[in-house]
């Protein structure tokens, strides 16, 4: 018989999932080598490896924290928490610091803190609180939009500083946690076809930037190009998106279609805001993150400006073969050849001295995290444990996906560090308190007597 034991006393199970915290612990360690060997010959050396350590203690005290506290007590408490996320990235614009063209960061006496990172994570116990009391309702189209008019002020702050690579990391799991609640996949594919108009109409016009010759020789393409930015040709995009819209749901009333007016609404919608949002966001964008839509596009067109990062982390990927050069021993990443070798291309160090086995080692244990989170999905007393799991798990496989792919090239370089194994003390906090979270859940799981 299953009994639900919510004060989590009297489990006969382990209260420690020891299989994830040991593929953390040992991502954890693979990541702290690859820093050392990545930075030893920079003259911050000292700054970043003394952060570092100073970072991992106070992540595993934000684990402790995640593990040990109800994570019910988030559930009741979720207008504090969304309150903290919008003030914390709000203060962050008028307090914080620029760095690399973003304004992310709170500077303090012995460290930085970017305050997105772990707000991502409240964001999750925010939204799985969302629908946890909706659950009944999740597959109408009002609670949608309730829960994106929810998770909206987060991505609009974010789009200020700007980090697009945050809201490209946040969105999926949005959708992920969704698509866990039980929403309706229609619904799903309306937010993914938004999300895919917004995003793909940017990386068009930087083609068509790289590309002056196509625009002289077609009208039609000098036309689309016209659309960038807000001014007449856009307002006149929109009214033939409605039209058109229109048109169609008149010309299914003659051939007697019965189609519902909303699905010819919701398209004209989907089309308008992710339009608009394409726009506004082609409008914040710094040169730096257009560079990035270049390499992507053109990795080879400047191998010694734009795409330079890229093609040398692929190189010192390549070059590490099968058992790689040895862990301290890589040159690509120790002469300098990488760029951001122990931030956003740590994983260029890992392939170069670890070898094409150590890179896959440590994707495996990626994936062994990512199935114990799952597990503890799985097996959590209800819905709103469940659904934090389901985020937690989104995210870190977005994570894992994006520094994957774009080493590979399949993904424009982001900016996105690879949790657990990049330098950055934000992230590694906000990450450690996830998987707090998850064993906080898996602790107060279902238990069998």
């Amino acid at each position: 018989m299953i009994m639900f034991d919510t004060s989590g006393r009297g489990l006969r199970k382990s209260k420690m999932d020891w299989v994830l915290l040991g593929a953390v612990a040992a991502i954890l360690a693979a990541g702290t080598l690859a820093i050392m060997s990545a930075t030893v010959a920079l003259p911050a050396y000292g700054h970043i490896i003394r952060t570092h350590f100073l970072a991992l203690p106070l992540a595993a005290l934000f684990f402790l924290f995640g593990w040990s506290l109800n994570y019910q007590l988030y559930q009741d408490q979720w207008k504090i928490l969304y309150g903290v996320i919008l003030l914390a990235l709000a203060a962050v614009l008028f307090l914080g610091v620029t760095d690399r063209g973003s304004k992310s960061w709170f500077h303090l006496p012995f460290f930085s803190v970017q305050p997105s990172e772990l707000c991502r994570v409240a964001l999750i116990l925010v939204f799985a609180n969302f629908l946890d009391r909706n659950s009944s309702r999740v597959h109408e189209p009002a609670m949608l939009l309730k829960g994106m008019a929810l998770a909206a002020p987060f991505f609009y702050l974010l789009m200020k500083q700007p980090d697009f690579s945050g809201v490209a990391l946040t969105f999926p799991v949005i959708i992920g946690m969704l698509y866990c609640s039980g929403a309706r996949l229609f619904h799903l594919l309306v937010l993914l076809g938004f999300g895919f108009i917004a995003g793909l109409l940017p990386v068009l016009w930087t083609m068509l930037s790289l590309h002056p010759d196509w625009l002289e020789a077609s009208d039609i393409l000098q036309a689309f190009y016209s659309l960038r930015a807000f001014g007449l040709p856009a307002l006149g995009f929109c009214a033939a998106v409605a039209a058109l819209a229109w048109f169609f749901y008149w010309l299914s009333k003659q051939f007697r279609a019965y189609l519902p007016p909303v699905y010819f609404l919701g398209g004209a919608l989907v089309v308008i805001l992710g339009f608009a949002t394409a726009v506004w966001a082609q409008g914040q964008m710094k040169e730096y993150q257009r560079k990035r839509f270049e390499v992507f596009l053109m990795p080879a067109a400047d191998p010694k400006g734009a795409g330079y990062n890229l093609l040398q982390a692929q190189i010192g990927m390549g070059s590490g073969g099968f058992l790689g050069k040895g862990v301290f021993s890589g040159t690509q990443a120790r002469l300098g050849f990488v760029p951001e070798r122990h931030t956003d291309f740590v994983l260029a160090v890992v392939g170069e001295e670890m070898g094409f086995l150590g890179t896959a080692g440590v994707l495996l244990l990626y994936l062994l995290m990512l199935m114990r989170i799952l597990g503890a999905a799985d097996t959590a007393q209800g819905q709103y444990g469940y659904l934090v799991c389901c985020g937690v798990f989104t995210m870190f496989l977005v994570y894992m996906m994006i520094n994957f792919g774009m080493l590979v090239g399949l993904i424009p370089v982001a900016g996105i560090p690879l949790p657990l194994v990049s330098y950055g003390g934000s992230n590694v906090v906000a990450s450690l308190w996830a998987l707090g979270i998850v064993e906080s859940i898996y602790a107060r799981r279902m238990a069998l007597v």
